[in-house]
């Protein structure tokens, strides 16, 4: 099992394959769906964006809320393939690596390879192990949103597999 710190250097990316079993540790960003879409709105208007996409690391999750001595409540993966049609526009503009569920379409992949980045593949139904990895959660944008805001995560040893690497490699 390789540990990574992040946030992601090339180098760092270059080193892993597919099929990598990995513990991350650092800063990772939630966002699902509707964050998603608000990202574009703003994009699409010529807006910055509530956060810096480069080398940064979105986790597709929606963080329930927390007991009150936990900084998370459970934290599983959404299924990675309902942001398609995001995820090359937002490589392409930096963003290191995703963290989701699941296969992504060809699109995707191929975005993770012209852009030197990764996809890491989280495990459903595990949100209670991956809320035991996150030390410090802050709601950075769109908080009317709630459980789909964008919260900056600080975890360790967050356990992850190289789904896609930056060489066209894939588990699926």
């Amino acid at each position: 099992m390789k540990k990574i710190s992040l946030p992601l250097s090339k180098h760092m990316v270059k080193d892993l394959k597919a099929g990598d079993s990995v513990l991350i540790s650092g800063t990772i960003l939630t966002a699902r769906d509707c964050a998603h879409k608000r990202l574009f709105e703003l994009l699409n208007c010529g807006k910055p964006l509530p956060f810096d996409l480069k080398d940064a690391v979105i986790y597709y999750a929606g963080p329930c809320p927390a007991k009150p001595d936990q900084p998370s409540g459970s934290c599983g993966p959404t299924t990675s393939a309902r942001m398609d049609s995001f995820a090359p526009k937002l490589l392409n503009l930096g963003l290191g690596a995703i963290i989701g569920k699941g296969e992504m379409s060809d699109e995707v992949k191929k975005a993770v390879k012209d852009n030197c980045a990764v996809y890491f593949a989280a495990i459903g139904g595990a949100g209670a192990l991956y809320a035991d990895a996150i030390k410090k959660s802050e709601c950075i944008a769109f908080a009317d949103l709630l459980s789909e805001a964008v919260y900056k995560l600080e975890v360790v040893d967050f356990p992850a597999v190289v789904a896609y690497d930056c060489y066209g490699g894939s588990i699926y």
